[in-house]
């Protein structure tokens, strides 16, 4: 049996890891996740990629979640927007400057995966609308949390719905299977300001407070496709 969860809303791409998104009307979907999504990076010279924290892989680089990109159609010219949302002519020369580092410059991802985890996040709008109740004050939407799709559920949806579909697949578009593991942990990067949404680590304290921490449901692609705004996802049992 299956049972449909909601409809796709909104359909978000990240050509330039920890930048801001580019919104999209479709995409292609193949076993790496949703084209072109994180497949560049700002890299630097010891070859670890810029993020919004620290681990042996990443480097915190503050200010990349001012910045955007997007792809359009060609998955070989990233564009980087600056904070005004205007083109940058040299992304390299800018992002030197803009981060005062000599050594960094933005790659394309080779033999190692630019994912924090896993390819594909989806986020339902009864668990962004629960994080809206937990932190009343602070600007929410769904730009804090990168999700790849934002499903919107039908009235009376718990939060945190996503939990119930790990060990499942969720089939939508043409032919798109996802196949959800888990959630992903969340790091101050949910406070973080970026264009439009100022300072707010009292969200993070929120998630951490009401679901340890966890938030959406992060999937591999178990068959490819093609998805669009307005697709329904069908959960199988």
């Amino acid at each position: 049996m299956a049972e449909i969860s909601g409809v796709v809303e909104r359909i978000w791409r990240y050509p330039v890891k920890s930048t801001g998104g580019e919104p999209l009307d479709s995409v292609e979907v193949d076993g790496r996740g949703l084209a072109g999504d994180r497949l560049y990076a700002v890299r630097d010279g010891a070859g670890r990629l810029g993020s919004g924290k620290n681990t042996r892989r990443f480097r915190r680089m503050d200010g990349l979640l001012r910045l955007g990109s997007r792809l359009g159609h060609r998955l070989d010219a990233p564009e980087l927007l600056d904070p005004l949302g205007h083109r940058v002519e040299d992304p390299d020369a800018f992002l030197r400057a803009y981060l005062e580092r000599d050594d960094v410059a933005l790659a394309r991802e080779d033999a190692v995966s630019h994912f924090d985890q896993l390819p594909v996040s989806v986020l339902t709008t009864a668990t962004l609308d629960w994080v809206r109740a937990a932190a009343p004050g602070a600007a929410v939407d769904e730009r804090r949390f990168r999700p790849n799709l934002l499903v919107r559920t039908p009235p009376g949806t718990p939060p945190f719905v996503e939990d119930t579909w790990f060990g499942r697949e969720g089939l939508a578009g043409d032919g798109v299977r996802l196949a959800f593991v888990r959630s992903s942990e969340r790091c101050a990067m949910a406070g973080l300001a970026q264009p439009g949404l100022p300072h707010a680590p009292e969200i993070l304290r929120a998630v951490t407070q009401g679901h340890d921490g966890r938030l959406d449901a992060l999937a591999t692609v178990a068959r490819a496709g093609r998805l669009r705004v307005g697709d329904t996802l069908t959960l199988t049992t």
